[in-house]
């Protein structure tokens, strides 16, 4: 019988305290996290809910998918950190309390973004920020630093701020291909079968295993 890892482990590695696997972590039903994503941060990891989402006062929802890996630093700007930006002023005074705190309705006219979504394998490099309402897609990279303020398309390696296509991992074809096989929605058993060939296979010996 094939081990399979455990996917409800806080620490996938018990002596490396900091990893963690999100989906046992994540408590607020507006973060999604897929089996097997996981964060690292020498620091503390378990405060990724705080310390890596930020200024999330919904009701967009951050979600993750599965068998993604994200370094330290890895920064979620949620909508709320949005200002209102079609007058003279972006500075929000009702925050600041006193009769400034009678004009709170001036507020709601926030900018409004979508679901910020990272899809499936997606590898998001060392202090990578993502802005609002953003969607990485399946099996793509963004290297360190980057600052993604638009759409990563499946497969692509992207940098720099704002960050920028810098190729393709594979051709057009393959990546068609690559996105039916989906192989992160198999089986775990599946999975664990087929290792090797999800790590260092070609996607013609990838769609072999799929069959």
């Amino acid at each position: 019988m094939p081990v399979i890892p455990d996917p409800t482990a806080l620490h996938p590695k018990r002596d490396q305290a900091r990893v963690v696997l999100l989906r046992p972590l994540i408590t607020s039903p507006l973060i999604e996290a897929g089996e097997f994503s996981y964060y690292d941060d020498p620091d503390d990891p378990t405060a990724f809910e705080t310390r890596n989402v930020l200024y999330h006062y919904g009701p967009e929802k951050l979600i993750i998918g599965r068998f993604c890996a994200l370094a330290a630093g890895v920064r979620f700007i949620m909508n709320g950190a949005n200002h209102r930006m079609d007058g003279p002023s972006t500075f929000p005074f009702p925050i600041m309390g006193g009769d400034w705190a009678e004009h709170v309705g001036l507020l709601g006219d926030l900018p409004v973004s979508e679901d910020t979504v990272i899809g499936s394998d997606v590898w998001l490099g060392y202090r990578t920020t993502v802005m609002p309402g953003v969607r990485v897609g399946h099996g793509a990279i963004v290297a360190t630093g980057s600052v993604v303020v638009g759409d990563v398309p499946d497969y692509a390696i992207v940098g720099g701020n704002p960050a920028r296509i810098i190729r393709y991992r594979y051709e057009p074809g393959e990546i068609a291909r690559l996105l039916e096989i989906a192989w992160w929605d198999w089986p775990l058993a599946r999975i664990t079968a087929h290792v090797p060939t999800i790590m260092a296979g070609t996607v013609e010996e990838l769609a072999a295993a799929a069959e």
